[in-house]
């Protein structure tokens, strides 16, 4: 994948729709010092361009009974090609994984749960992930607090 170039003005109106993706035209604009529809076209591009990839709302699990956030590092048993596409599929299907990544180290994925309660980390991890055949152990780290939500990617 190919980095696409930005001048200031695009890292600028990146900057402030990774603060705040409501923004508009104008309001960014006032900001940065273009012409409302100079703004809207340059997010178009970046959007087309793939730059921004999409929009959504920031939900607060707590208040959707969300109590419990885990990472599950995961080591494999089994490289073979089927059973590890078969776990990623998986994982993919299960609302409570809400992200995963593959690993260089000592684990091959890293996953994030966001569960209810202990007892459904409990259930979800031993009735979902650890009985896949690929599957030959987990870690499991429970969030305590969080210091730092994602924040924006860093444009220099």
């Amino acid at each position: 994948m190919t980095a696409v170039r930005l001048d200031r003005i695009d890292a600028a109106i990146l900057r402030l729709l990774q603060a705040d993706a409501r923004l508009t035209a104008q309001e960014l604009s006032a900001r940065v010092g273009l012409s409302a529809s100079q703004v809207a076209r340059r997010r178009q591009r970046l959007e087309e361009t793939g730059v921004i990839r999409g929009w959504r709302a920031e939900v607060d699990p707590a208040r959707v009974g969300i109590g419990v956030e885990a990472f599950v590092q995961v080591v494999m048993a089994t490289h073979d090609r089927r059973q590890v596409a078969d776990f990623v599929s998986r994982i993919r299907l299960v609302e409570e994984i809400v992200a995963a990544w593959t690993l260089t180290g000592a684990s091959d994925y890293l996953l994030r749960l966001l569960c209810a309660d202990l007892a459904a980390l409990n259930r979800l991890v031993q009735e979902v992930i650890l009985p896949h055949p690929a599957v030959s152990r987990v870690q499991s780290q429970i969030v305590l607090e969080r210091l730092k939500e994602n924040g924006p990617v860093p444009l220099g």
